[in-house]
């Protein structure tokens, strides 16, 4: 039955999606939740591209993914309609052919959007520490709030882990927990960051997180190019004086997500600079896997007083935990634990404890080098099934960087790939919206996504690198 065009008004206020993609999600919610009902008319591509602010494309784009899933229908000269929904029939696949990502609708596709971790047997020991806690931990640590007495065990263990050569002296009192990585990000900037109007620089490209965190602290950011070095000192230096830096958030080890490393001298060399003009430098060290040498000393080390380290679990062991670690510099772990304290009064013991008891366990190690041999397999496999083009990669970083030939841009090669079944990122996700057009794409390593059918996803990709659109300019 065809009905008028509906006044639904979608919400693309989702961080973290292309408009293409948060369109799309904002229909099926609208589906899911009744607003939309079945045989009812979505409006023209245009109108709802004038409503939304989008342009005509994207919701075209938005359309057709919703009709490929089978949500939407479409009639020639009628419109666009809701589906009516139908039963899906269970597949019975083997449990290592299945895609177990719960954010995918579609069988078959290769997410790799972002990192994940494979279980290689770190389920396990997860589920028999949850037992253990359960069956051990008073009945009144179940009630209570976190202190800065409970998370200690897991700052112990935490440490543990550490290299003071790497990340310079500390002690127990200097680590604080965060939740998850990106949260000890959003504490620390919310510690240093004063004035009305503050500004930040990042590597101009670079982990999303930074930025976000950055909005949420109000303050403006600014993109620091590379070489093959690291990070541009004349550029940092000319954005800490024109722009008044007071933070650099950057990731020495591995770059997110051009794999990337800034040269033990280039560190040396951004201490001085920052250190002459009191900028804090904030380390995000969450890519380099646990027990994996470091290629020179953290800027916590190089700035005792103004360098900040932060890891998490999350690319070595599990991302559920969303326990993350900041180790503050000097004269800065009160500053740091208040926020901590104001913020969330910390990360629960439930959590904690789990973590410690993690950490502590003795098969972790050999269960990191599990993790590192899958990331190693996939790593090298899309090395040999991409031969000839343009990659950077490290075998123990779970994303490889891939420049795109010469008749590719990022978003069409992702939205190509995407079409053939393989979910990529493109580099304008990473980098800041005035910054130059870069036509490349981050290839992310998931541990969920069977060995097989990681290497049928490059082939794929092999496939578009080969035979690229043609253009021809007017």
């Amino acid at each position: 039955m065809i009905v008028t065009d509906t006044i639904w008004q979608p919400n693309l206020a989702e961080v973290g999606r292309s408009k293409y993609q948060a369109l799309a999600q904002a229909i099926r919610e609208g589906v899911a939740s009744g607003q939309l009902r079945p045989g009812e008319k979505l409006p023209p591509v245009r109108d709802l591209a004038y409503r939304v602010s989008v342009t005509p494309g994207t919701v075209a784009r938005a359309y057709k993914l919703l009709i490929d899933e089978g949500r939407l229908h479409a009639g020639v000269g009628r419109g666009t309609f809701v589906s009516e929904p139908k039963l899906q029939p269970v597949r019975s696949l083997p449990a290592a052919d299945r895609f177990f990502d719960p954010a995918l609708d579609r069988d078959g596709q290769a997410h790799l959007l972002s990192p994940k971790m494979p279980d290689v047997g770190q389920g396990d020991i997860i589920r028999a520490a949850m037992r253990d806690l359960a069956d051990t931990t008073a009945p009144d640590m179940l009630l209570r709030y976190p202190t800065r007495d409970t998370d200690l065990p897991a700052r112990e263990a935490f440490a543990g882990t550490l290299d003071s050569k790497h990340i310079g002296a500390f002690d127990i009192h200097n680590i604080v927990a965060s939740h998850g990585g990106q949260n000890a990000i959003l504490m620390i900037l919310q510690s240093v960051l004063t004035g009305a109007s503050p500004v930040i620089a990042v590597d101009e490209l670079s982990y999303g997180g930074f930025r976000s965190a950055g909005v949420l602290c109000r303050a403006e950011v600014i993109g620091i190019p590379w070489d093959d070095d690291g990070p541009m000192l004349d550029a940092l230096e000319d954005a800490i004086k024109e722009h008044k830096i007071q933070v650099f958030c950057t990731s020495a080890e591995v770059c997110n997500p051009t794999v990337k490393q800034t040269t033990p001298m280039r560190r040396e060399q951004i201490a001085a600079l920052a250190l002459a003009h009191g900028v804090h430098i904030i380390d995000d060290d969450c890519y380099r896997l646990m027990n994996t040498e470091r290629v020179g000393p953290s800027y916590r080390a190089l700035l005792p007083g103004l360098g900040w380290y932060l890891t998490s679990p999350s690319k070595s062991i599990t991302a559920s935990l969303r326990i993350g670690f900041a180790v503050a510099p000097k004269g800065w772990s009160k500053a740091l634990t208040r926020t901590a304290t104001f913020t969330s009064f910390g990360v629960t013991r439930i959590v904690t404890d789990l973590y410690a008891a993690i950490i502590r366990h003795p098969d972790l190690d050999a269960i990191v080098d599990r993790v590192k041999a899958r990331i190693r397999d996939d790593i090298l496999a899309a090395v040999q099934v991409l031969d000839g083009y343009d990659m950077r990669y490290s075998e123990t970083v779970p994303f490889l960087w891939l420049d795109l030939p010469m008749g590719w841009r990022a978003g069409e090669f992702c939205q190509a790939a995407e079409a053939s079944g393989v979910l990529i990122k493109s580099a304008d996700d990473f980098a800041l919206r005035e910054s130059r057009s870069v036509h490349a794409v981050r290839i992310a390593v998931n541990g969920l996504v069977p060995h097989a059918h990681f290497v049928q996803a490059m082939e794929r990709l092999r496939d578009l690198l080969d035979y690229p659109p043609e253009r021809i300019a007017i």
